[in-house]
């Protein structure tokens, strides 16, 4: 085999491929719980705000803090799952390319012979 044998270039490809399929569903992941948390802030703060139970202004800061840490880990990871599927789209079409070069071999249909 050469050095830049296409079937080792595709077994590279795949495995990035499964790394970056990995990648994004972890970012699939934080992004379902960005949106709790934000969804958590906002009516733990109109709780707190209508006085519900009597939290006081710690359950509003916190409710504050995880509204705020959830839209930026949203904002992040929708980014980063963004650029994930724009490296996987770009790796199946190397992969795609890789394996349309291939010189692809026909097998003659030969009658079964059997013993």
């Amino acid at each position: 085999m050469t050095e830049n044998d296409p079937a080792d270039e595709i077994a590279q490809i795949e495995e990035r491929l499964e790394a970056l399929a990995e990648a994004a569903e972890r970012c699939r992941k934080i992004i379902m719980a960005s949106k709790a948390a934000i969804a958590g802030g906002i009516a733990l703060l109109l709780v707190t705000m209508l006085g519900v139970f009597a939290a006081g202004q710690t359950a509003a800061l916190g409710s504050i803090a995880l509204v705020l840490g959830g839209i930026v880990s949203l904002g992040s990871n929708v980014s980063t799952l963004r650029q994930t599927t724009d490296a996987i789209s770009a790796a199946e079409m190397l992969r795609s390319d890789l394996i349309g070069r291939i010189d692809l071999r026909v097998v003659a249909d030969s009658p079964l012979k059997l013993n």
